[in-house]
């Protein structure tokens, strides 16, 4: 039988949990991804370094921010006087000061902030698909997804007749998968769907021929999102595939051994920002296919439909960075709490040394990361930077049982993300992401509970046991953080 392994740090011992069919798959699923991103390193040994992540270890006192953020809404920019106004009210009772944390996050992404927007928390693969499946149920125009995994699995199958139901009944449908995440699903999967009329584009071919011009088997497509009829928006890290059918632990007294869960976050978007969705798809269509686009209602009137103030981010390759930026800049200038749930945690030394520096300044800093994980590698290669965080102050958690898959943060209890990003080198500089920020109060304290929540199923590194650890995990994690640019 295959079995995951649920570390205990400082203890020699292992409980074993038996590890899912679906578990399994997801496996195989990164272990291809790192079989042919080890093959594009060694494509690239001659060069004479490896490329870098830009210098942010002052991004807060180097910026030159405007007085007040910009915002837009459904009826364009607004004005400054209106933007004091609108925030004032909203922010009116924050704790720390979210204008100042606002203009600058503008000053280094360069993206303004957008009004009037309802933002749904999502816990878990089944509840997150049910909702993905009823807005796709739903659709009349037409429906662009975009995914890492796409698995020929029983949910895989079910989208699959949904979406070709749905093109059936004149509905554009678009997908976008990735060819390294999808590496384990048949032609054949998506040939049936191309052959009903659906659009679909392989991002980043691993046959180097397969496309015209250079090869990029290094650059993966790492975003989940769903937008439907232009109206409606999901993200976050829930794949198309039949792991996320499993929920994890959370919200649940029950726990059962026999069967690991998975723990992801997702969210579900109305509202102006879905217009920021959209183009950040079709931007990623143009630059993949070649195939017309359908003549369909992209950017339909989007009216106000809540009240979150949000910032749409997304990264690719050679960009600007502004994730990377906006997490950084978040954590430099959180005065408070700094709580992060990180699926794989394989970060630069600038994130490093921002994180210890907060919790040097008196930030609580905590953050959960995987006891159960789908890769090893991954983990021996956080726990490499266990003991710097540990002893500036960092207060470390494993989430146990559930395989943790979630990419969240919550600052001061009011800036939040959720998305597809890793606090890794790949994530930040070789694949195409996506996260939501939401600025605010009320959002901000739904992430504070899921977090907590999270913490009551994690158990906490202690320094003097983890400083005990055996000798041969410490060469484990030497080796695998001599790879972590590459993980």
């Amino acid at each position: 039988m295959h079995a995951t392994h649920l570390s205990t740090p400082g203890d020699t011992s292992r409980a074993h949990f038996p590890l899912p069919h679906n578990a399994l798959k997801h496996r195989l699923h990164n272990a291809a991804e790192r079989f042919f991103l080890l093959l594009a390193f060694s494509f690239v040994l001659f060069l004479p370094a490896c490329a870098t992540l830009p210098d942010v270890q002052y991004l807060n006192t180097s910026l030159s921010p405007n007085l007040t953020p910009t915002v837009t809404t459904a009826h364009g920019t607004l004005s400054a006087k209106k933007t004091s106004a609108l925030l004032a009210k909203r922010w009116l009772k924050a704790p720390i000061d979210i204008n100042a944390l606002a203009t600058l996050e503008e000053a280094a992404t360069g993206t303004p902030l957008i009004a009037g927007n309802k933002v749904v928390l999502l816990f878990d693969g089944p509840q997150t698909i049910l909702s993905m499946i009823d807005a796709i149920t739903q659709a009349h125009d037409h429906i662009n997804l975009e995914t890492y995994i796409f698995d020929q699995d029983p949910l895989g199958q079910r989208f699959s007749d949904l979406l070709i139901a749905k093109q059936k009944e004149g509905v554009q449908v678009r997908i976008i998968y990735d060819s390294v995440g999808t590496i384990g699903t048949p032609a054949t999967f998506f040939d049936r769907m191309r052959d009903a009329g659906i659009q679909l584009v392989a991002f980043n071919p691993i046959n180097p021929f397969a496309r015209v011009g250079r090869w990029r088997i290094n650059n993966r497509d790492h975003r989940k999102i769903l937008i439907v009829d232009g109206k409606v928006a999901f993200a976050g890290g829930v794949n198309i595939s039949n792991t996320y059918s499993n929920g994890s632990l959370f919200r649940s007294g029950k726990k059962n051994e026999d069967k690991i869960g998975w723990r992801d976050t997702h969210l579900k978007i109305e509202g102006p920002a879905v217009a920021s969705f959209q183009w950040i798809f079709l931007d990623t269509w143009l630059k993949q296919s070649k195939e017309d686009l359908a003549d369909r209602n992209l950017f339909p009137q989007l009216t106000p439909t809540g009240d979150e103030i949000v910032r749409v981010l997304a990264s690719e390759p050679k960009g600007d960075y502004a994730i990377y930026k906006a997490y950084i800049l978040a954590i430099q200038q959180a005065q408070k709490s700094i709580h992060i749930t990180s699926a794989y945690f394989v970060p630069d030394s600038q994130s490093i040394d921002a994180l210890c520096k907060a919790a040097q300044r008196g930030v609580d800093v905590q953050i959960i990361l995987p006891g159960v994980s789908d890769s090893s590698l991954v983990i021996h290669a956080g726990r490499s930077f266990y003991t710097q965080l540990l002893e500036s102050g960092v207060k470390l958690f494993e989430l146990q049982i559930s395989v943790l898959h979630a990419k969240t943060a919550v600052i001061d209890g009011v800036w939040s993300t959720v998305g597809s990003t890793n606090i890794d080198t790949r994530s930040f500089m070789h694949n195409n992401e996506i996260n939501l920020i939401v600025l605010g109060e009320p959002f901000g304290q739904e992430m504070e509970n899921a977090f907590k929540e999270d913490l009551r199923d994690s158990k906490q590194i202690d320094i003097e046991q983890w400083v005990k650890r055996p000798n041969i995990d410490r060469i484990k994690e030497w080796f695998a953080r001599s790879m972590g640019y590459w993980l």
